[in-house]
């Protein structure tokens, strides 16, 4: 059985891998302190064209969105969000534990408008007793979202402007931020999200790494005490380092980008068979996530040799979810492909 069902369920890509070996008896100092964290942080301040950046590094995604959501939040306020945003839907109430709240918002493909966003400030702006009530402060947003759909610069910009205007913090969670930037017809790079935001998140879990993500924190406001809040949480490692190690290798010569390409253009070729064979999407998405509609009959078929995520029941079809990597052989999805236009 091969599995579609994510973008982690391999290792880490062997140049990774490789300098991990290289430097594993070499000591460094602790807690991403060492060479090799700010040769990383050096190189994705060089990407990001924004000197005055901060980075750290983290072990994993919702560690970042806690320590993101503590270093912008009072205790009275809350974080904006998609209703289909992670820190909703995939945290295990993990903000609202730190007594924060989610105000999810509608979506029917895992994006915020900047309209949503001033509509929900003016509501709470315009409430006679809003202080019964959680302060938005906090705008999050994924790129690419949970459905695979990705923001234009347009709308980026368009929601920093909105968040600029009612001093909101702007968060871009970008788990998966490099089958974003590498999507055809996107043309949002790195620079733009050093600009508009003031924390965004380059993840290394989803996109070839053993662990490890990199926030990226433009706003002075946010960086004085970053580190203290994220080992306060437990998210700051004694051998930081080894997340240095691991987005050095990503940036020092494109593979981040590579790795990208790759899922990117597997994930393309199962969206081209469901389309030939006549089967309809939930969201169209360009990067390495898929969401066909298909027949429940052909799911089962399908579920016999390949694994992958049930994502909305319709009754008679199910939205699934395909999800490539950096790993992904093309003869696994040629088998794929194969099957679902047997199935047609």
């Amino acid at each position: 059985m091969y599995r579609f069902s994510s973008d982690y369920l391999e290792g880490a890509h062997p140049r990774l891998l490789e300098k991990l070996i290289q430097t594993n008896a070499e000591q460094t100092a602790p807690y991403g302190e060492d060479v090799y964290c700010r040769a990383a942080a050096d190189l994705i301040r060089l990407r990001c064209r924004n000197r005055g950046a901060a980075v750290v590094f983290v072990p994993g995604g919702t560690m970042a969105n806690l320590a993101v959501a503590a270093a912008c939040l009072r205790p009275h306020q809350g974080v904006l969000s998609a209703q289909t945003g992670h820190v909703n839907t995939h945290e295990a109430g993990a903000i609202e534990a730190t007594g924060h709240r989610v105000l999810a918002l509608p979506s029917q493909d895992g994006k915020l408008s900047a309209e949503q966003i001033r509509k929900a400030m003016l509501d709470y702006r315009g409430d006679p007793v809003r202080e019964h009530t959680v302060q938005p402060k906090l705008v999050y947003i994924s790129q690419p979202t949970e459905l695979g759909t990705v923001y234009s610069l347009g709308e980026l910009e368009q929601i920093s402007a909105v968040c600029r205007e009612f001093n909101l913090f702007l968060y871009v969670d970008g788990a998966r931020l490099a089958y974003a930037l590498r999507a055809e017809k996107n043309d949002v790079d790195l620079p733009d999200l050093a600009q508009l935001t003031d924390v965004f998140l380059i993840g290394g879990t989803k996109v070839g790494a053993l662990f490890g993500e990199a926030l990226v924190i433009p706003s002075p406001a946010l960086q004085a005490d970053f580190r203290s809040i994220v080992k306060q949480r437990g998210g700051l490692m004694a051998k930081g380092r080894l997340m240095g190690l691991q987005f050095l290798a990503l940036f020092e010569d494109d593979l981040y980008f590579d790795i990208a390409e790759h899922a990117n253009r597997m994930a393309q070729a199962i969206r081209q068979a469901c389309r030939e064979a006549g089967y309809p999407f939930l969201v169209d998405s360009p990067t390495n996530q898929q969401f066909p509609i298909l027949p429940n009959a052909l799911v089962a078929r399908l579920s016999q040799d390949f694994d992958f995520s049930l994502w909305q029941d319709l009754k008679d079809s199910q939205a699934v979810r395909f999800c490539t990597s950096w790993a992904t052989p093309f003869s696994a999805v040629e088998s794929l492909a194969a099957a679902i236009r047997a199935g047609a």
